[in-house]
């Protein structure tokens, strides 16, 4: 791709259930030209996170969806590649909210300057950025897990949840990791240091989980509802804290009404009689706690307590069968696609 035109992705249609190529659009444009007090930025890494089918859609969520026609939107690591602005210089990197494109202007508005020196830039979208935050925003302020306590967390080979596990550890409790398949466990357990992990898709789901928690749940962190909440519900403790961070095995529903039986009374019945507490979140509700979060996490992430693993997909084109997979599982560790060296 030459470097005088800008490839950017946008949302085509709007899908019910899973997305397809039919519902994204290539389209390139020339590059921009900074004005005044503006930078353009080159995007080098882009994130890719479970949130992004919601935006897909036109339901009311907790923020606005993508409108047809406009680029997706999306974190990324971008190198300012011209600048007219004070604050900034050509060829620093910074952390930016570009959306999926090569090329984006700024006005420096929630632009972080980031320090390649101090960790690999690629980390301020994972275990040092949103998905980190998310997972230490919600386990600590809303899961306050006790030493001792055990915490249950799914989707534990992911970039949030295998953060969750290992903070949950680093805090003296004992940590349990939902994954899917042998090699995402074997990562859980033997790399990122999980007490115990149990495989979703074995047919004993529900009996294994309940051996790897012969004392129960303490702090479930919910991150696919589904079936693993289904087993999950009747090992809850008294008092137990529920951290709701993302439902991806619902994400790509149809809006409405569901057919089948209505559940929702056992489960109240179930909040009411072990005093649950059920609390869905969105890391920005404790924006003010960011710079104590990237303290302690570098610090764990050089001190070795803390580990992670990126899944790298080359090219901005592959972005949406990347999003597509990354919705069916198919990721290994935090997505990322790589738009320029």
């Amino acid at each position: 791709m030459r470097n005088d035109i800008n490839q950017r992705i946008v949302l085509a249609a709007r899908p019910e259930g899973q997305p397809g190529p039919e519902h994204f659009r290539i389209e390139t444009a020339p590059v921009p030209e900074p004005a005044d007090g503006q930078v353009l930025l080159e995007v080098l890494y882009l994130s890719l996170d479970p949130y992004m089918r919601g935006r897909m859609d036109a339901r009311k969520s907790y923020a606005p969806p993508v409108e047809l026609g406009a680029v997706m939107e999306g974190g990324t690591v971008a190198r300012i590649r011209r600048s007219r602005h004070p604050d900034y210089r050509e060829g620093e990197i910074v952390l930016s909210h570009a959306g999926w494109q090569r090329f984006a202007l700024s006005d420096g508005t929630g632009l972080r300057k980031l320090d390649p020196e101090l960790a690999p830039v690629s980390t301020a979208l994972g275990v040092l950025g949103m998905p980190g935050f998310t997972a230490w925003s919600g386990l600590l302020q809303i899961g306050r897990p006790q030493p001792g306590e055990t915490v249950v967390v799914a989707a534990a080979s992911g970039a949030v949840g295998s953060v969750v596990g290992q903070i949950a550890r680093i805090k003296g409790a004992r940590a349990v990791g939902i994954a899917g398949g042998p090699e995402k466990c074997a990562f859980v357990k033997d790399e990122l240091g999980f007490d115990a992990v149990v495989d979703h898709r074995a047919a004993d789901f529900p009996e294994r989980l309940s051996a790897a928690c012969p004392d129960g749940i303490d702090v479930y962190f919910e991150n696919v509802g589904g079936h693993v909440f289904d087993a999950v519900l009747p090992l809850l403790n008294e008092f137990a804290r529920i951290p709701v961070c993302g439902l991806i095995a619902q994400y790509n529903d149809p809006a409405g009404p569901k057919q089948g039986p209505d559940r929702l009374p056992q489960v109240m019945r179930e909040v009411l009689s072990r005093s649950l507490l059920i609390r869905g979140f969105i890391q920005r509700e404790f924006a003010e706690l960011r710079p104590q979060f990237y303290g302690e996490a570098a610090q764990w992430l050089k001190d070795g307590r803390l580990r992670y693993k990126e899944d790298v997909v080359d090219g901005l084109e592959n972005a949406p069968d990347a999003l597509r997979g990354l919705l069916e599982g198919k990721n290994f560790g935090k997505l990322l696609v790589r738009v320029a060296e």
